[in-house]
């Protein structure tokens, strides 16, 4: 299997998981690369998956479908008409021989998901990133640290595949809280190494996260509150 990342905009990823040549795309904000891509690797698309129902995630849902018509489009309800396979926490889907959990991740949007693909990898949209989260636009803060804990629960070796390029920026932020820290110290000498050379710095893993991401580590509500705030302010 293979997971690759097609940018968009200017810090979006959209990921395009791979088996064979059948390939299943999380969160087209746009077509054109989708498609080239496709084309290009003689790729088959068996699915679309959607997150939430921000533009930057689903603005090329319409145009890839007009190519590829009958594909099923997984999402929230909030993703409807676009969605033609509304899922909701608990529930679980088969894709490319592998087992797709949904799990409700709220507070960026009401409606927000994110789908973990068997133990390997998490597919979190805007609600987790690589040390950092999402704005809470809701102003459901509750929710969004909700979402936190539940992706503190899951194995450390699962993979975070995040939507967007924010780690540098997210790194300079929690250095300025905690700038004493060594891990965070040294996770933005690694980005910023990473990012001089123009590459990604997904995806990152649960275990890493919990050792970088100050949102993951809010002990209450009321400190991720702070720290969002905070974060909403740099």
């Amino acid at each position: 299997m293979n997971i690759y990342p097609i940018k968009a905009f200017s810090d979006n990823y959209i990921w395009m998981i791979e088996e064979g040549t059948e390939a299943v795309v999380v969160d087209p904000g746009e077509a054109e690369g989708v498609m080239d891509y496709l084309e290009e690797q003689q790729l088959n698309l068996t699915a679309i998956l959607l997150t939430h129902n921000h533009e930057d995630h689903i603005g090329g849902v319409k145009e890839i479908l007009a190519k590829y018509p009958d594909t099923p489009v997984y999402g929230p309800e909030e993703t409807v008409p676009l969605a033609n396979r509304i899922v909701q926490e608990g529930e679980s889907f088969k894709l490319l021989g592998r087992n797709f959990q949904v799990i409700k991740t709220g507070g960026h949007t009401h409606g927000h998901i994110s789908f973990l693909m068997g133990e390997k990898a998490l597919f979190c949209g805007d609600a987790l990133f690589s040390a950092g989260c999402g704005r809470v636009f809701t102003g459901d803060y509750q929710a969004q640290y909700d979402a936190l804990q539940k992706f503190k629960r899951l194995d450390d070796e699962i993979q975070v595949y995040a939507a967007h390029e924010y780690t540098q920026t997210n790194l300079h932020f929690a250095h300025s809280v905690q700038p004493s820290n060594k891990a965070i110290s040294e996770a933005l000498d690694q980005v910023n190494d990473l990012r001089a050379k123009e590459e990604p710095t997904l995806p990152s893993t649960i275990g890493r996260e919990k050792k970088i991401n100050l949102f993951l580590q809010a002990e209450t509500s009321e400190d991720f509150v702070a720290l969002r705030k905070a974060r909403d302010d740099f």
